[in-house]
């Protein structure tokens, strides 16, 4: 399964770092992105934007910064977002429900560790 990891991090103490070491431990592909590209010790950091694809999206950018990538993101069609804490959207969520993309507030590092990703 593939997830685009949105707001990827460099950065070991963020939780888009974690949560992108995590995904590929486990098995899934991750695409990490940031319009910023950059490398992480155990992953690149893309700043291109996958074409299609994508199973699930995972949030660590927040409200204010997520307008621009409605659009993107809908046309990824994509099984469903994850908005992680601190990311949620309201907004964004309707306008997921109205293309028939699930979309969840919950914890990507959580639903990973327990077995529900």
């Amino acid at each position: 399964m593939k997830t685009l990891v949105v707001g990827a991090s460099k950065k070991k103490d963020r939780y888009s770092y974690i949560a992108t070491n995590m995904l590929m431990e486990e098995g899934h592909e991750a695409y990490p992105f940031n319009p910023k590209a950059d490398v992480a010790d155990t992953f690149k950091i893309l700043d291109d934007w996958p074409a299609n694809g994508i199973d699930t999206v995972s949030l660590y950018i927040g409200a204010a910064r997520q307008n621009e990538y409605y659009s993107k993101i809908i046309d990824l069609k994509p099984r469903r977002v994850i908005f992680n804490p601190g990311t949620e959207n309201s907004e964004f969520e309707a306008l997921l429900a109205e293309n028939g993309i699930a979309n969840e507030r919950a914890c990507t590092l959580v639903l990973l560790r327990t077995g529900q990703y």
